[in-house]
């Protein structure tokens, strides 16, 4: 007990003076140490990456996850070192409830059918989403959290170190300068008349005294200045290794826009297959038969596209009873307008028969009919023709 308050109180009285020579430096009454300027310029740097990566860190999590409250759980989750239980995304839900309403309504129905086909293509964004999610963790958010809860704190905690091994070192040389300054007066003017002998032994003793005490401050001295120069190389190592830091954030970051591109090119793709279902959706409500209020099957819409009519007068009885669609078109063989070249710029897988699969920085020929989908091109590659999608493909003069 004993050990502990006087370790107590030895730590408490070197605090005091501390804090003293600080407050004497701020008020300009004591002289500082200055670092030298190539640690000066690493602490700035340091201090510039900690306070960027917190910004790009706390905004990063904002873009993937806007819920203040998930974050929030997700904080928590983590602070205790649990697994964060599955969330459905919202695309997920939403597709979810599309479905439900679907079965209300009837799947039968032109709107049941389309919110089927809406709501499954929303659970695919949704699931798109949450691997957006999870690479982000992995690949960059726990990057960036590491760097802020490990190397971070064991710079800091060097560098607050550092401070002490300077402020003790300025505390040195304010006490060497205050005992050297002492011995001198006493050497000038001493403070007893030197011929009587008892009053020069004193005299003789308060010299040696002072003399003691300048030795004592020079080694303390010595030692303060070692144990600084030792701890300022210690805090150079580590703020060198920021460079490191800054490489593997790099990386990091080139995984993380690999990441966001996979995610929109996937939601591209969806939203694509998306539009064409609907638009198959689109031309089947527009005729007048019965059998034609829902979604056609694409397997019907792939023989349809596919066989031609039985006789003309059955094809011009159809096209003078309804507004032709793209199929009509083809199988009235309607002349070509506008025949060119066009580069593929993305793969496309066909869906059904009537469509022709594209490869990527592939040349075909493309035209069109009258009456036919904006959207959708006829697609030609030797022998095989079929219907492609304009977003696919860039038209070359």
């Amino acid at each position: 007990m004993d050990f502990n308050v006087k370790k107590l109180a030895s730590g408490a009285g070197v605090f005091f003076t501390r804090a003293v020579q600080f407050t004497e430096e701020k008020l300009g009454q004591a002289e500082k140490t200055e670092l030298d300027p190539h640690l000066e310029n690493l602490i700035t740097r340091a201090d510039c990456t900690k306070n960027w990566t917190e910004k790009i860190l706390r905004q990063t999590e904002v873009l993937l996850q806007p819920n203040p409250s998930a974050r929030i759980e997700e904080f928590i989750y983590d602070k205790l070192d649990k697994k964060l239980p599955s969330r459905t995304t919202n695309p997920e839900l939403l597709g979810q409830y599309m479905l439900e309403a679907a079965n209300e309504f009837g799947p039968g129905t032109p709107y049941g059918s389309t919110l089927i086909t809406v709501g499954e293509y929303q659970k695919r964004l949704g699931g798109a989403e949450r691997e957006l999610l999870q690479t982000s963790a992995a690949a960059f958010l726990t990057p960036l959290r590491n760097f802020l809860e490990g190397d971070w704190k064991t710079i800091s905690k060097e560098r607050r170190l550092l401070e002490n091994r300077r402020l003790d070192l300025d505390i040195c040389k304010a006490r060497l300068k205050k005992a050297k300054q002492a011995e001198a007066k006493a050497a000038a003017a001493p403070d007893f008349q030197e011929t009587r002998p008892r009053n020069y032994v004193l005299s003789a003793s308060a010299s040696a005294l002072l003399s003691e005490e300048v030795d004592k401050a020079e080694h303390e001295l010595r030692v303060a200045q070692t144990e600084f120069d030792r701890q300022a190389e210690v805090t150079r190592l580590l703020l060198e290794g920021i460079s490191s830091t800054h490489l593997n954030h790099l990386r990091c970051l080139q995984d993380f826009a690999e990441a966001q591109a996979t995610y929109y090119a996937q939601c591209h793709h969806y939203m694509q297959d998306l539009q064409r279902e609907l638009n198959k959706c689109a031309n089947s409500v527009s005729t007048p038969h019965p059998a034609a209020a829902v979604c056609p099957d694409p397997d019907h819409l792939s023989s349809a596209f596919l066989s031609g009519p039985s006789s003309p007068g059955a094809t011009v009885s159809s096209l003078s009873s309804q507004r032709p669609s793209t199929v009509d078109m083809e199988q009235t063989q309607h002349p070509v307008t506008g025949s060119r070249k066009a580069k593929v710029l993305y793969d496309y897988d066909a869906h059904d028969a009537s469509e022709l699969s594209l490869l990527a920085d592939e040349l075909i020929t493309v035209y069109t009919v009258p009456g036919m989908d904006p959207d959708w091109l006829i697609g030609e590659r030797g022998n095989q023709k079929g219907k492609v999608p304009v977003t696919y493909l860039e038209l070359l003069s």
